[in-house]
This record gives structure tokens, C-alpha cells and sequence, in this order.
């Protein structure tokens, strides 16, 4: 055997060791991913077992607070329409504290409640035709007792010629609702205005003005998440979840639109949500595109 056929051979041996080398190293390395995937899986597995834990548990809170405090609501309203006798003005008074803080406690409640059926996925959408006028006058008469007396106006725009609207009433009346229930609390004084208009051809566009403290242009972007309140004074002497903007843009991708505000401090604050005014037509357009 010549020098040279020697010199290849252990060159060719030196690259079968090395190659078998990598091979093995190549082999450890699939083994280490593999055994990451399945770690991962297991750690996904894990995340929606909590996530379905927390909701059944906000979900079954939620439905065990509710009976109580209906309860306290229904004897409240019987004293003070003095089913046992007349009441002193400090009873009333006392009487009006507990049922206002019930009230506030079902509307958290409720919050939590929506939230979690919206994570379990259990939220039902209920579209019909109605009238927009019906909405509005529906939303009049619920905040007309909040107004009256007050330094603050709410006026309803009514909108030009807009056809029949076919979505879920309940699930738009929930959104304004919360939006026209945030203006009032923070405008100690001033107007609340509500009001819709087409945007493009096959949308309608609600906002609710108010001429109130108004929110920095840094909290915009969160302003819909969960559990997000404004950092106020005001903000600080009224009670909440925080959950209520977050419901309307949950409630809002449901219904095929989207939210937004824009505010000023020291201004006001516009929020307003857009959704098509025919939901079976822009889901059936969603289906069909590409």
C-alpha cells in the first residue's frame, strides 16, 4: 500500500468518526426537541385546564352571588315601598345605601359572569330585525331616573333615515349601556350625547359623547383590556371591576364590529363601537372571501 492510499484511508476513516460523531449529536438534539415538545404540550395542557377551572369557578361565584343579592335588592325595594310600616328618613337613607351597594355588587357579578362565559366559549349571539328608535328610547327611559335632578344632561340624537338594523339588541344594548353609564360617572357636570350615523354603506357607527374628565392619550390602547380602570381621583370614589370596556369589545367582535375612543382631558371622551347593520350579510361576506 503507497503513502498516498494510506493518507486517504485514514483521511476517509477520520470523516466516517467525525460523521458518526455529528450523527450521534444530531440524534441528542432531535431528542432534546422532541422531549421540549412534549414539555410544551404538557405546560399548554396545564394553561387550559387552569383557564377552564377559572372560568367554571367565576361562572359558578358568579351564579351563587346572584341569588343573595337579588334577595337583598327584593327586601330593599319592600322597605322602601314600606310593606312594615312608613320609614324615617334615616332608615330610607339606609335602605338606599344597601340597595346601591347590591346593585353595584350584581354589576360586577354580572362582569365576571360575562367574562367567563365568553372564555368558555358559551356566549350565544341572537340576531333579529329592529328599529334603532326602539334601542334608543329602551336606553332613555333605563338612565332617565339617574339624570333627573342631576347637573348632567343626556340627550339621545335621533339618527337620519337608517334601515332596520338585523344583530343582537341585547348584546349592542349592553355595550351603550356601559358606555352611557361610564360618561355619567365621570362628568360630575355637563352633557352625556348618544348617537348613530352610517359609516360606508353596510355599517352603523354608535358613540357616546361626554364632555367629562376625559382620559390621557396613553391609556388609550389599554383601555379595553381586562381589569383596566382610569387613574383618577374621581375613578378612585367609584367601585368596579374594571371588566366593563372589555366586555363591549368582546361583545362588539362577536356582532362583527369594533371599538375605539377618543378623548381629551379636561375635554370629554367619545366611545363609540361599529357594527354592520346586517350580521348575517357580513358573515356570509367573511365566509366567502378568500
Amino acid at each position: 500500500m503507497s503513502v498516498t492510499d494510506l493518507s486517504l484511508q485514514q483521511e476517509m476513516e477520520r470523516l466516517r468518526v467525525e460523521n458518526e460523531g455529528l450523527r450521534a449529536e444530531l440524534d441528542e438534539t432531535n431528542q432534546g426537541v422532541l422531549a421540549l415538545y412534549g414539555e410544551l404540550d404538557q405546560q399548554a395542557e396545564q394553561l387550559r385546564q387552569v383557564s377552564e377551572l377559572k372560568s367554571r369557578f367565576l361562572s359558578y361565584m358568579s351564579h351563587e352571588f346572584r341569588t343573595p343579592l337579588g334577595s337583598i335588592l327584593s327586601m330593599t325595594r319592600l322597605l322602601d315601598d314600606g310593606m312594615d310600616g312608613e320609614l324615617s328618613s334615616g332608615q330610607r337613607q339606609q335602605v338606599l345605601f344597601i340597595s346601591s351597594a347590591a346593585s353595584e355588587l350584581r354589576e360586577m357579578v354580572d362582569d365576571l359572569l360575562d367574562l367567563a362565559k365568553i372564555e368558555a366559549g358559551r356566549i350565544t349571539i341572537s340576531p333579529g330585525w329592529f328599529d334603532l328608535m326602539d334601542l334608543f328610547s329602551a336606553l332613555r327611559g333605563m338612565f332617565r331616573p339617574l339624570v333627573d335632578g342631576n347637573d348632567i344632561e343626556l340627550e339621545f340624537i335621533a339618527p337620519p333615515q337608517l334601515p332596520m338594523l338585523y344583530t343582537d339588541d341585547k348584546k349592542l344594548a349592553q355595550i351603550l349601556r356601559n358606555y352611557v353609564s361610564n360618561a355619567l360617572k365621570f362628568t360630575p357636570r355637563g352633557r352625556v350625547v348618544v348617537s348613530a350615523e352610517l359609516e360606508g354603506e353596510a355599517a352603523v357607527r354608535f358613540s357616546v359623547r361626554d364632555t367629562g374628565i376625559g382620559i390621557p392619550v396613553e391609556m388609550h390602547a389599554a383601555l379595553f383590556e381586562d381589569f383596566v380602570q382610569v387613574d383618577s381621583p374621581l375613578q378612585k370614589r367609584l367601585r368596579g371591576t374594571g371588566l366593563g370596556l372589555s366586555l363591549c369589545k368582546r361583545f362588539a367582535v362577536l356582532l362583527g364590529g369594533h371599538v375605539g375612543v377618543n378623548s381629551v382631558p379636561g375635554e370629554g371622551s367619545e366611545f363609540f363601537v361599529v357594527v354592520p347593520l346586517n350580521l348575517q350579510s357580513a358573515a356570509e361576506a367573511l365566509d366567502a372571501a378568500p
